[in-house]
């Protein structure tokens, strides 16, 4: 098998592609043959030595990846309702950039009719996070507006989605007028062009009460505003902190870094109360103990594409061998969509 491996934080050249002995699945495991390979900012963040759990977890060396594709080419003991051939899509903490992947089987799910592999494989990280976002945090209901930042890109895209589907109003964010049309396409009422609108008249025109929820990648280029814009009793779920990081170069810089943490703007609880306004965070990493949720979500996810309510955004993909350019463009924040490694 081959995978890619970072044996120390750094920019892109830290991503090496090296060879491995063939996994065998133990008991309750699948081993899966990989043709696809979702790619999330995580894993960029992960390459630059800044993501806790993968310190927590792993450490040095370390193969990134949340998500694969593939069909299953070995079953472990006890292991039922899978067949060799079976073409699946499977969830993993770390490990995912390889051709060959051993997984629980509790963590593997069917590809949706309709989906090719490279789509399947890009689309668990982006909806669980967007549904546990949406239902198990901000917990949406219909007629809320809601206001959802980076609309156009994989959480965005599903966030968007989801909450449509809930009966929200949604209003989207995006960062550049090629992404304004996917945004619109997925659902969103309203799609504000931060490059060229002002992002927080547009946002109060639209919802002069304010928003039960806003869901923010952004970090400290907008969390403060976005709080601002809660309506009474509003959530603010946080999810990423992308303004933080570089778009170009692939290594961070820590000046900067240092600067825009003193400038996260913190929540006092008494503050929280006074407001009536709640601030919730999440890593979808460290929930793999919660299997029961896990599969609750999936169900929901799943049922949203057989139904047709819910689907994938667009798919660029890169061969494995390119994994450096995914991540280069996937951090320069012109991409649309959902990016996606070929093996």
């Amino acid at each position: 098998m081959r995978k890619v491996v970072i044996h120390r934080a750094g920019g892109h050249e830290r991503l090496q592609i090296e060879e491995a002995p063939t996994p065998t699945p133990g008991p309750g495991e699948l081993r899966i043959d990989v043709a696809a390979i979702g790619v999330n900012y995580a894993d960029c963040v992960i390459r630059m030595g800044l993501y806790a759990s993968a310190r927590e977890y792993v450490g040095w060396p370390i193969t990134p990846g949340f998500e694969v594709a593939g069909v299953v080419s070995a079953i472990g003991a006890g292991v039922e309702g899978r067949a060799i051939g079976d073409a699946v899509m499977a969830v993993t903490r770390f490990g995912g950039y390889a051709t060959q992947l051993v997984v629980p089987a509790s963590q593997v799910f069917a590809v949706p009719q309709g989906l090719s592999l490279a789509e399947a494989a890009g689309l668990p990280t982006i909806f669980l996070t967007a549904d546990h976002a949406l239902h198990s945090l901000a917990r949406a209901v219909a007629g809320e507006w809601v206001l959802v930042h980076a609309a156009a890109g994989g959480v965005g895209s599903a966030l968007v989605q989801l909450a449509r589907q809930a009966g929200c109003h949604v209003v989207g964010v995006v960062g550049g007028a090629h992404k304004v049309a996917a945004a619109r396409e997925l659902g969103a009422e309203v799609v504000i062009d931060r490059s060229c609108e002002d992002l927080w008249g547009r946002a109060r025109a639209a919802a002069p009460g304010g928003y039960a929820a806003i869901f923010d990648a952004n970090g400290v280029s907008t969390l403060r505003a976005s709080y601002q814009h809660l309506a009474p009793a509003g959530r603010l779920v946080i999810y990423g902190f992308h303004s933080m990081l570089p778009r170009r170069g692939g290594r961070p810089n820590y000046l900067k870094l240092a600067i825009d943490y003193l400038r996260t703007p913190w929540f006092s609880a008494m503050g929280l109360v006074n407001q009536n306004r709640s601030v919730l965070g999440f890593n979808l990493s460290y929930m793999f103990h919660r299997g029961d949720l896990l599969r609750e979500a999936m169900g929901r996810i799943l049922g949203g594409f057989a139904a047709g309510e819910l689907r994938m955004p667009a798919v660029s993909t890169y061969a494995m061998d390119e994994v450096a350019r995914a991540h280069a463009d996937l951090e320069s924040a012109r991409t649309v969509g959902k990016l996606v490694l070929l093996t």
